[in-house]
């Protein structure tokens, strides 16, 4: 102990960092100042760019990760790195909503292309298995960028009570507090014992209760993993620790978390973990939904799409007077005259189409919820074949959880507040 503290007080102490000062990914203590100094990568491409040369998508890959890990601003203690998919939202929305105001037939195209963007950058990130907060910082925006609208466009003309205003207000404010209690962990599965071994060793050894060592996967004696598992655990996981056949405790060994999973947990490729009634990989929360946060996530959704419906129809109400919102939304005479008028009803459009989306996802965890089927489970089904598809595949169920309409709702709504007991059929 004497020795160890010795080397520890003639460690040299770290001189302290300026508010635009940072350690690099290399190790060494950068400026912000320095933001395109010393980047051979970066002069390379732009001598390709000039003498028009293809540029190597390695070299892209390493100017990319140079700019992420420069890009930072001023802090205290130290420059902060911001992450670099939070930018384009910020500079791009404003500018095409902006552009699809100038004429009916821009909007038409851009209005079609955003969705399509979105979508081609979400399959993009997803086939890679990256986390991004592109959408995260898409959603958060577009929610501020159209309050202001809202704010700056609609209110001062007269039609919006200062109790609607205060109504939708409220609204947004209950977005975010949903949003940020979704956000929390979601029911991350840790394994005890990995904490005391190395990280990055591709085996464990477990030690049985005889006390051998075992490398690798326990087939015949899983008795070890599972001491390591909570109460909880044990209780949610019944159904698979007492099935009893190694194929079947060989499915819920997880590998890469090293650990017994409980019953419908699944280890998500993008967290790197585990999750306890793992949902789905959420890219508007950059998370996952699982057992405690699926209920915030459900409550986010139904703010959100009530709060979006009744800032649509203020808006519409007064741009386009004396007309339902259907046909408001679809026929508007006279809107694209004025400037501020057509930026408006741009915005409408920009929040019908998420609003639209948002709908789906919400139509489809509420029948999901109905059946006691996690979307996991559900894909999982369809690629086995061995769930009942109804409603052109629209519902799917898979029949091992369901348990009636209320006793489905009743279970959903104790999530996260007390242990579930299984019954005597799941554990069959």
């Amino acid at each position: 102990m004497k020795s160890v503290k010795k080397n520890k007080a003639e460690e040299p102490e770290l001189e302290p960092l300026c508010c635009c000062e940072y350690i690099d990914r290399n190790g060494e203590k950068n400026h912000v100042a320095a933001f395109l100094c010393d980047c051979q990568d970066l002069d390379e491409g732009c001598e390709r760019w000039i003498t028009c040369k293809s540029v190597q998508p390695e070299t892209c890959e390493r100017i990319m990760e140079t700019i992420s890990d420069r890009l930072r601003i001023p802090w205290l203690r130290g420059a902060k790195k911001v992450n670099i998919s939070i930018i384009p939202p910020l500079i791009l929305l404003p500018i095409f909503l902006r552009v699809a105001s100038w004429h009916f037939l821009l909007g038409v195209v851009v209005l079609t292309s955003l969705p399509v963007l979105a979508l081609w950058y979400y399959y993009l990130t997803h086939r890679r298995k990256e986390r991004t907060l592109f959408f995260l910082s898409l959603g958060l925006f577009s929610l501020g960028y159209m309050y202001y609208v809202f704010l700056q466009e609609v209110v001062p003309k007269g039609r919006v009570g200062p109790t609607q205003l205060a109504l939708l207000t409220c609204g947004l404010f209950l977005i975010l507090l949903a949003l940020y209690r979704a956000k929390k962990n979601p029911g991350y599965l840790r394994n005890p014992a990995s904490e005391d071994t190395s990280l990055g060793s591709n085996r464990t050894e477990c030690l049985n209760r005889k006390g051998q060592k075992t490398k690798g996967f326990p087939g015949a004696d899983v008795s070890g993993i599972l001491n390591n598992r909570t109460p909880r655990d044990d209780q949610k996981g019944s159904s698979r620790s007492l099935a009893g056949s190694p194929t079947k405790a060989k499915e819920d060994w997880c590998a890469q978390c090293q650990l017994v999973r409980p019953a419908r947990a699944w280890h998500c490729r993008i967290c790197g973990t585990c999750v306890r009634r793992m949902d789905h990989h959420c890219v508007w929360i950059n998370g996952c939904v699982g057992e405690c946060n699926h209920q915030a996530f459900i409550l986010a959704l139904s703010i959100f799409l009530l709060t979006s419906v009744y800032g649509i129809t203020l808006t519409l109400d007064t741009i386009c007077r004396d007309r339902s919102v259907f046909t408001a939304l679809f026929y508007c005479p006279g809107v694209y005259a004025d400037y501020s008028s057509a930026l408006t009803f741009t915005c409408v459009w920009y929040s019908a189409i998420i609003t639209a989306g948002m709908g789906y996802i919400f139509l489809i965890q509420l029948i999901n919820i109905s059946y006691n089927v996690t979307e996991r489970e559900v894909q999982q089904a369809l690629r086995q074949k061995t769930g009942r598809r109804l409603l052109c595949g629209l519902i799917v169920d898979t029949g091992q959880y369901n348990r009636g309409f209320l006793r489905n709702w009743h279970q959903f709504s104790t999530l996260g507040t007390a242990p579930f007991q299984h019954p005597a059929e799941d554990i069959v």
